[in-house]
């Protein structure tokens, strides 16, 4: 029997991160119990499905201190005397030379109030993101001298400075990645006798199912029959939608095509004016965030899927986006480029299409041919769809983690 485990998140419910929910919904239907700790409110209006499906408690911690002063005092001296108080409070010192800044400080608070208000029992912590997340666990977890872990993802791996990466995976009971590029990274980090364990997300396939549609012969054309061209993700620089406009402005003007984009994001105002000024309007729909069904139907309804990742100028880059596994469950074929962890899904030109980051030229070339081409999209979609029901079943993601917790949980720092 594991005990319970308190998972540690950046917010909750997030429309971005349905990987997370399902692991958590996943993890509860396999017997464990999880109380949820969010550092910020939730701000999407919508929620997931998934989201109805988990029945853990939540609790916020005060994103803001000087919000929650008296709070964030009683929980402080509530802990004056905790354990291992005289040993946080030395690493805490030790990373703000390094790290002297409000956010340092407030994770520091944040962890005072966590560790103070964890119901009683509780012997491990996992944080969701290897940056704030853990350095918030790894305080609260070593006033209370109490195992605590993490999953990293992405932008946590590839922006976090070297110095704090080696700390927590020192310290973690176990780390565990979802690529195999972050795991690499992560390794370089640290000593062979603590491995970074990797577990893909996967998808519930009994949710994800592949329903039987006609092929679509739409070719490019028709224009009364444009071919449908999809993209989910937020609106940030490493996604590469600026990219992907420039890219569609060079397809061929007798091509009959249309784009939707589903997602929020910082850059959806300058990605518009953009698209204003290519030309490309009457083509292209802003759909914004949507939850999980719509997400759903517009895969089955889309004739191909595009996400033209790329670092971004910070190191930020994705790991394997979850869409693009999404997206192939459906039968959709995939464009997308040689960046971090998508080449671990996406083996090219076998069941999908990659054109190196940053390339508009190769990205339209390869937009143009598979808007012509249906057979071709058809082909790669079927061994898309073949490849996530091989490699990206829920059940085995699950299973994976409940054995590193059933490892791990309840192990004391020494």
């Amino acid at each position: 029997m594991i005990a319970p485990v308190v998972f540690l998140l950046k917010g909750y419910p997030r429309l971005s991160e349905t990987f997370i929910a399902e692991e958590i919904a996943g993890l509860e239907a396999a017997g464990m119990p999880i109380r949820i700790v969010s550092m910020r409110q939730p701000t999407d209006k919508k929620i997931h499905p998934v989201h109805r499906r988990i029945k853990a408690p939540v609790s916020y911690l005060p994103e803001y201190l000087h919000r929650e002063p008296l709070r964030v005092l009683r929980c402080v001296w509530s802990l004056r005397r905790a354990p291992g108080v005289a040993l946080v409070f030395q690493a805490f010192v030790a990373d703000l030379r390094r790290d002297f800044t409000r956010n340092r400080v407030r994770r520091f608070g944040q962890a005072f109030v966590l560790a103070a208000e964890l119901p009683e029992g509780t012997a491990h912590v996992h944080a969701h993101f290897i940056h704030t997340p853990a350095s918030v666990a790894r305080y609260a977890a070593g006033l209370l001298r109490i195992a605590w872990s993490c999953s990293a993802h992405a932008k946590d791996i590839w922006t976090s400075p070297a110095w704090d990466l080696r700390q927590k995976l020192a310290e973690a009971t176990f780390t565990v990645t979802c690529t195999a590029a972050g795991r690499s990274r992560l390794q370089s980090l640290t000593s062979e006798a603590r491995q970074v364990s990797l577990v893909y997300h996967g998808l519930r396939l009994d949710r994800f199912v592949r329903l039987a549609l006609p092929e679509s012969r739409r070719d490019g054309r028709d224009p009364d029959m444009p071919v449908r061209l999809l993209s989910v993700g937020r609106a940030v620089e490493k996604k590469g939608f600026d990219l992907l406009l420039e890219a569609l402005a060079r397809i061929p003007a007798d091509q009959a095509w249309s784009w939707i984009h589903i997602g929020g994001g910082a850059l959806l105002p300058g990605l518009k004016m953009q698209a204003k000024r290519l030309g490309l309007e009457p083509r292209l729909t802003w759909c914004g965030s949507q939850d999980q069904d719509a997400v759903l139907d517009a895969y089955r309804a889309a004739d191909l899927f595009v996400l033209p990742c790329r670092v971004a100028s910070d190191g930020d880059r994705d790991g394997l986006p979850n869409v693009l596994v999404e997206a192939q469950s459906q039968g959709l074929a995939c464009v997308s480029t040689r960046v971090a962890g998508v080449t671990e899904l996406i083996d090219d030109g076998h069941n999908g299409i990659l054109v190196p980051p940053d390339d508009p030229a190769a990205l339209a070339a390869a937009l143009t041919a598979l808007i012509a081409d249906p057979s071709a999209r058809h082909r790669l979609g079927r061994a898309g769809a073949l490849r996530v029901e091989a490699s990206f079943d829920a059940t085995r993601a699950t299973a994976a983690l409940m054995t590193l917790f059933a490892d791990h949980a309840g192990a004391r720092h020494a």
